[in-house]
């Protein structure tokens, strides 16, 4: 048995004896008639943000507070113990003089993590540190088993994703990072009310998988016995709702896609998409820089942030380049001046570019990948990339100038991609051929490739105005205005393997 081994076995047998020590003590309560677990409600008058913000309104008045206790330090007939809320911590002085020498005596037996409410008044120490003076403690609910110490027990990542609930109370500043979350999604919210957009909700389950290039999660539906997929984007429904006279809608909603996860994606994540009527990709540049700009002052103050130690100006007029111009720039290399896929093909054996087995060998696909290759990671600032192939853009409109191309853009931050938008393919005979396409590169094998949804083509038929739509990945925004350098960061619950 190796060193590790048996650390790991003095670790579990100290858990299993101070676990062993609190259900002792829980059995003590319970035989006295003190069981916590059975206090329903405790009234609590304020939090410990609220009186150490306010502290001259609070200095001799009477408060009640309830939380953690994170921290107790015995000292005779007098303690102190930190108590840990929503808010934040505060400080509460314990006597024996106050309490009573039962309930002190009680009190002493509290553990790190229990549960309390504390009724007092406010003071400062002598070291001016705000405080409750208790007059009455409360134990809320009993912790069974301690909390993790906190820069050994829950470093690990892993176990932190793990265990969410032990690392916002171990790990507190973790909390702000959600707080801040639920701040982006309510300002976009607001934003986009303001402009009339309305919120709505569409189904999870699907007959058929259809919206972006993804592979999809597949259940069964036992009532009527179909197979169905979980919804790897929002869009065609919310477009579905644009053919039937909603002029501007929205939706905040999970999307589910099967694939791999790293620091970028997770099976299951937080899509904003919106789509307006009446409107083309070029509305849809403005309002993402007016969502990402206006929310980062809202939310954080400063249009200027740092993310992974790049500063990064958020302010409104974003670079706007053609996806083949971002191309010429970097590498000076102009797919305006090669014209057949087998140019095209030529050039990127010639440059190594890997030309994976499920991607056609065209010049759209082609360019695609060089831009992959090495333009998307020079794109530090804002910066909005459009005018994609239509062999990778098959629900976005195409160009007039050159219907090889389509109105579609992308938007790309620190070297990475935030947003989607195009001017909405509309016409149901180009639609129905490019969904061929996509069913044809299904039946060949390629499993993220789109099926033919017959029902969108029928609305389509029935008539799609001219339309703007614009999807943003908000756990990738929700990185960006923390600073955080995993989506797992910014999930309070990351899909996770299970332990063995």
């Amino acid at each position: 048995m190796n060193e590790n081994q048996n650390n790991n076995q003095e670790q579990e047998l100290d858990l299993n004896q101070l676990m062993k020590v609190r259900r002792e003590k829980l059995e003590e309560l319970e035989k006295n008639g003190q069981n916590p677990f059975n206090i329903t409600k405790f009234n609590v008058t304020n939090t410990s943000g609220e009186i150490k913000e306010k502290y001259e309104e609070f200095e001799q008045k009477d408060v009640t507070i309830a939380g953690r206790m994170i921290a107790k330090r015995i000292m005779g007939k007098a303690s102190f113990c930190t108590i840990q809320d929503s808010t934040g911590k505060i400080q509460s002085y314990v006597s024996t003089n106050d309490l009573g020498e039962e309930s002190y005596k009680a009190f002493k037996k509290f553990d790190i993590g229990d549960i309390i409410g504390i009724t007092g008044f406010v003071f400062k120490t002598r070291t001016e540190e705000i405080s409750v003076h208790a007059k009455e403690v409360t134990l809320l609910s009993k912790s069974l088993r301690p909390l993790p110490e906190k820069f050994h027990g829950l470093k690990d990542p892993d176990l932190r994703y793990r265990q969410r609930y032990t690392d916002l109370i171990v790990n507190p500043e973790v909390k702000e990072t959600f707080i801040i979350r639920s701040k982006i999604i309510s300002n976009i919210r607001k934003i986009l009310e303001e402009k009339g957009y309305l919120e709505v909700e569409t189904p999870i389950l699907n007959t058929i998988s259809g919206g972006a290039t993804a592979r999809p999660f597949i259940t069964h539906h036992n009532a009527l016995n179909i197979d169905m997929y979980l919804r790897i984007a929002l869009e065609l429904n919310l477009k579905r709702l644009i053919v039937g006279g909603f002029d501007k809608v929205f939706e905040l909603g999970r999307s589910f896609r099967n694939e791999g996860m790293d620091i970028r994606h997770n099976p299951e994540f937080t899509m904003l998409e919106l789509y307006a009527a009446y409107e083309d990709y070029n509305d849809m540049m403005n309002l993402t820089e007016e969502l990402f700009s206006r929310t980062a002052k809202d939310v954080l103050g400063t249009t200027t942030i740092t993310y992974q130690g790049q500063e990064i100006n958020l302010a409104p007029g974003w670079k706007r380049i053609t996806m083949i111009d971002a191309i010429k720039e970097v590498t000076n290399i102009d797919f305006n001046e090669i014209n057949s896929d087998e140019e095209a093909v030529k050039l990127a054996k010639e440059h190594n570019i890997e030309i994976p087995d499920k991607i056609k060998e065209t010049r759209g696909d082609i360019i695609s990948l060089f831009f992959d290759e090495y333009v998307e990671k020079t794109l530090i600032q804002p910066t909005f990339i459009y005018d994609y192939p239509v062999e990778i853009s098959p629900l976005a409109k195409k160009k007039k100038e050159d219907t090889r191309l389509t109105e579609r853009f992308e938007v790309f931050i620190g070297g990475r991609e935030y947003g989607n938008a195009f001017s909405e393919l509309n016409d149901p005979i180009d639609q129905y051929e490019r969904f061929k396409k996509q069913v044809e590169a299904r039946n060949a094998g390629d499993e993220e490739a789109g099926m033919m949804d017959e029902d969108y083509i029928q609305a389509l038929e029935i008539g799609l105005p001219p339309t703007g739509g614009l999807g943003i990945g908000i756990d990738r925004l929700v990185m960006l205005l923390t600073d955080s350098a995993s989506i797992r960061d910014v999930l309070l619950f990351p899909t996770m393997k299970p332990l063995a």
